[in-house]
């Protein structure tokens, strides 16, 4: 959710502004701007995408050629969409300039107080408050305005200032909001996240809260809220550039797909050895596996359907209670919480502000925290007591897919760990559970192949107005997660119900030429499922089924069929969710969406 690039170096500063905001557009925005220090402070900014801000450029009157500058994508918040709101914003007097990512929680109060003082204000936002009271607390010292300023303001903040009387630096803070200083010998970067600077370097500084950087371009100094410097380890970052390319894809979300089965090589098999399961070097011991009272896994989005399936996968395997809350609902109802639960933290960024929230609410009460997340480094891994990392590799995409993948991957190995440490499960059954994580990653890759029969489906269905995917057990947990790929990037209104909760109303939304998908992979449930398909088939529904090979008895109920590959049931949420994925792609396609950035959706959310 937004984007913030700043540079101070040898070069056109707005060219790598503008380049590696461009490397950001993946985090959602609908506006975009730079500034660059140049005689003064000059501003170009404007509603729309970066395309919409180079054709600004190129047409305003004054050349950008300063080596010093700030950048920002914005994500609405605090007013809608447009140039005067867009960032960066600026002090009345334009001595000083801000881009902001987050929410100023008291800014009403400090606009009323600026206000007084006489300050104009011409925006919506809550980031022009920032810009008029650093202006307002300007001492002639940038790190000292900078400490006085964050101990007046509230909320979730990563801000990087511009001041016209110190054409040399720029000064950056994070809290709550991601923000990263990008380190080059003669320049130096700040950014939202690592691939807005990958081309320029491999090495960073990943701030913690109320870390406070000074950037100059011969070198970078960290301070505290006290104005001791702080000494760091520089992150080397050792992932390639072309991983966060598109490879001669259309869009990164089918590349995204396609890398599904080795981003589940990656995860699964360095953690099976011969004795079982290895977790990493995690402090999660078997001793205190064997005395969690209960499982709390907190997350957001499809991480959050990640940890449904994980409950049922986790209890039916370790027969420990599992809670599953969203991470914006957790805090906020005063769960009950015992020093022997486990509470198990799921983020593909690594960076989702409810869900860091409910982390450090989890840790206030004494509970151990064990976080699942892709991004190395990043503010929930650094928090929790331990962290098994997802090597999807970036994903950038706002709509995940092999995050996803991988996160239910680390359920299933957490689940046969878990059980073999209560001694639920036998060394025998433990076996035979790691032979069935191995064929996971080949049973994806085989779903790749029906990518030719889902693109003609799609044409078939992309005008749909209504689709619901049905399912029980984990098929429902599955079929969450499918309904949402379709809505956040086709625009199709889709829902998932349980297949039993039809009868009890929401079978009269359905009517002819209604597109209902099936998942029915639980055999004890299958005949029930088959009811179910024949509910809606009497109701005109046209009924796409997912179901193991062995189960063509399902060709007499459903318009078609997508078979996936015979395996363990209770891993059947990562092959279930291939074909959907493809589906909702290719619908997307199909109608003319922006695939890889949806409307008004971002791919870190780090506002609540």
């Amino acid at each position: 959710m937004c984007g913030i690039v700043g540079y101070v170096g040898l070069h056109q500063a707005a060219d790598v502004l503008l380049q590696g905001l461009s490397k950001l557009e993946y985090r959602g925005y609908d506006s975009a701007g730079i500034a660059v220090h140049q005689n003064g402070i000059l501003t170009v900014k404007t509603k729309g995408r970066l395309a919409d801000l180079k054709e600004k450029i190129e047409k305003t009157d004054t050349c950008l050629f300063g080596k010093i500058g700030i950048g920002h994508t914005r994500w609405a918040t605090h007013g809608a969409p447009s140039d005067v709101n867009s960032h960066p914003h600026s002090s009345e007097n334009g001595r000083i300039s801000v881009v902001h990512n987050g929410i100023i929680e008291n800014y009403m109060q400090l606009k009323e107080m600026l206000e007084q003082k006489g300050r104009k204000f011409v925006s919506e936002t809550d980031t022009e408050i920032v810009a008029q009271l650093f202006d307002d607390c300007y001492n002639g010292d940038m790190v000292e305005t900078m400490i006085n300023v964050i101990s007046q303001i509230r909320g979730a903040y990563a801000l990087g200032v511009l001041c016209s009387e110190h054409p040399d630096q720029i000064v950056a803070v994070r809290k709550d909001s991601p923000l990263l200083v990008g380190l080059s010998e003669k320049e130096n970067y700040i950014a939202s996240d690592i691939p807005a600077l990958l081309e320029y370097t491999r090495d960073y500084y990943l701030l913690e809260d109320n870390e406070i950087v000074l950037l100059k371009q011969d070198g970078v100094t960290l301070f505290d809220l006290n104005k001791n410097e702080i000494k760091k380890e520089v992150f080397h970052v050792t992932w390639d550039v072309s991983a966060a390319e598109k490879d001669g894809y259309d869009y990164f979300m089918m590349k995204e797909i396609v890398e599904q089965p080795e981003g589940l090589r990656k995860t699964i098999f360095p953690r099976l050895c011969d004795n079982g399961i290895q977790l990493d070097h995690i402090s999660l011991t078997e001793e205190f596996v064997k005395n969690i009272n209960r499982i709390h896994i907190v997350a957001c989005g499809s991480a959050w359907h990640a940890a449904i399936v994980g409950k049922y996968v986790i209890e039916k395997i370790s027969r420990i209670p599992v809670e599953v809350d969203l991470a914006s609902e957790f805090r906020y109802r005063d769960p009950i919480l015992n020093k022997n639960d486990l509470c198990i933290i799921v983020s593909q960024s690594g960076e989702t502000a409810d869900t860091l929230a409910a982390l450090r609410e989890a840790k206030k009460h004494g509970v151990r925290v064990l976080s699942i997340v892709n991004v190395v480094g990043s503010s929930i891994a650094r928090e929790s007591d331990d962290v098994l990392y997802t090597w999807a590799g970036p994903e950038i995409a706002v709509a995940t897919t092999k995050g996803y993948s991988t996160q239910l991957s680390v359920m299933y190995l957490l689940a046969v760990y878990f059980g073999k440490a209560k001694q639920e499960i036998s060394l025998q059954e433990q076996n035979q559970y790691i032979t069935d994580l191995k064929k996971v990653p080949e049973d994806v890759k085989s779903l790749l192949e029906l990518e030719e029969r889902i693109k003609v489906l799609a044409k078939q269905y992309a005008q749909s107005k209504d689709v619901f995917v049905i399912g029980r057990g984990i098929d429902h947990a599955a079929a969450m997660e499918a309904s949402l790929k379709l809505k956040e990037i086709s625009y199709i209104h889709s829902e998932a119900y349980a297949a039993g909760e039809l009868k009890h109303g929401t079978i009269s939304l359905i009517e002819d030429g209604t597109l209902v998908v099936a998942i029915a992979t639980q055999q004890t449930l299958f005949e029930k499922l088959v009811s179910n398909i024949k509910e809606v088939k009497a109701r005109g529904a046209n009924v796409v089924a997912i179901t193991p090979r062995g189960n063509e008895a399902i060709e007499k109920v459903a318009d078609e069929v997508f078979y996936i590959p015979e395996g363990n049931e209770l891993f059947s949420a990562s092959s279930t969710v291939v074909p959907m994925q493809l589906l909702a792609y290719y619908i997307a396609v199909e109608r003319g969406c922006d695939v890889d950035k949806p409307r008004n959706l971002a791919k870190s959310v780090t506002v609540e």
